[in-house]
């Protein structure tokens, strides 16, 4: 409902709301009309001025008039100050109203005109920067929803196009199915332009989101790593890098016999505990075996290179050479993908070593 100007509700009907694109210049426009109702306020005033001005002129003229006929007339005693009582009341009453006009013209008029010079301020161009500054904040505040509006629309407009083409095929192949006339080919037409709109009607972007965040995403499950115990049938190679990362990890020998009670061994029994490094040497750099008078298999010699220690180092696991700067030993292999080499120090100990800590002696 709307209230009209004397308060009473009336029936807006196609009436448009302040939301509604636009509708907000109604608002914009009450600046400009506080500013002409400030200027019909002073004019009310001032005619309002004049009129007590010109009764209290009147009131005094009246009594003036008539006290110099009671001055010259009959009446005495009482009767003579009643007359006059009067005719003071009227210029008391004249007074008054001048007051009263003093106050329209010069207070009441000044204090609007006042206000009036502070609340709006005219442009050169025309208009009030108060006017300005409001449309211009409604028309920005007001832009994005705009837009979204006009996509409204025209997505319903769209929506219902397709709808009413969608009755439309509805309508034909009903038709299509009630006449003899039409072939087979004619009613599966229809009905797999309708199929075809059904599966577009279904599309869901918010699901097809969903599924490819589940599937390809961050949404997807991890393969953490999880712990395996250590089996002889696992003859899986660990690399250096692996190894490092787990130089902690201690193994530990058990069933250890003399060699005097130590029974034969198969070949699969002499593999060493822990560590594999068949994959760190090529077909051509793998030490050869043979099977020894006693049935143990034997890594035959492998001439190596004699090398020199350029720093100091300390092995770090229980495979692993230690040496002093200056000192020989022998290089039994080539350097491996993670920058080792076998080596034999002249005590005869065996083990791996960083390459890039010895350089060939080449007298």
């Amino acid at each position: 409902p709307k209230m009209s100007s004397n308060g009473d509700l009336q029936d807006i009907g196609s009436w448009d709301s302040f939301w509604e694109p636009g509708n907000y210049k109604r608002t914009v426009k009450r600046i400009d009309d506080g500013y002409k109702l400030c200027n019909e306020l002073v004019s009310c005033f001032q005619e309002r001025a004049k009129i007590e001005k010109g009764y209290s002129q009147q009131l005094s003229d009246w009594a003036r008039k008539w006290r110099g006929v009671v001055e010259k007339g009959p009446q005495y005693g009482t009767l003579e100050k009643a007359w006059h009582a009067f005719m003071n009341a009227a210029d008391r009453l004249s007074e008054i109203h001048m007051e009263l006009k003093e106050k329209l013209v010069v207070e009441d008029s000044e204090k609007i005109r006042n206000w009036q010079k502070d609340a709006f301020h005219k442009q050169m161009i025309g208009g009030f920067r108060e006017t300005k500054d409001a449309d211009e904040g409604f028309r920005k505040a007001q832009k994005p929803w705009v837009r979204k509006l006009k996509d409204v629309e025209s997505t319903k407009k769209s929506y219902h196009q397709a709808r009413k083409e969608e009755r439309t095929s509805l309508t034909r192949e009903t038709h299509a199915k009630a006449d003899p006339t039409k072939s087979q080919d004619e009613v599966r037409k229809f009905t797999d332009q309708k199929a075809q709109k059904t599966t577009i009607n279904t599309a869901n972007d918010a699901e097809d989101l969903r599924w490819w965040r589940n599937t390809h995403g961050p949404g997807m499950s991890m393969n953490w790593p999880q712990f395996e115990e250590w089996s002889p049938e696992a003859n899986r190679s660990i690399s250096r890098r692996e190894r490092n990362s787990h130089s902690d990890d201690v193994v530990t020998l058990t069933n250890i016999v003399s060699a005097g009670d130590e029974p034969p061994k198969t070949p699969q029994e002499t593999t060493r505990v822990g560590k594999d490094y068949s994959s760190d040497w090529s077909d051509e750099e793998s030490p050869k075996k043979y099977i020894a008078a006693n049935g143990v298999d034997e890594e035959e010699k492998v001439v190596g290179v004699r090398v020199r220690a350029l720093y100091d180092y300390t092995g770090q696991e229980a495979d692993e050479l230690g040496f002093k700067a200056g000192e020989e030993l022998m290089k039994l292999g080539e350097e491996d993908e993670q920058g080792w080499c076998k080596g034999q120090l002249v005590s005869g100990e065996i083990g791996l070593y960083p390459a890039n800590y010895v350089q060939v002696i080449t007298s």
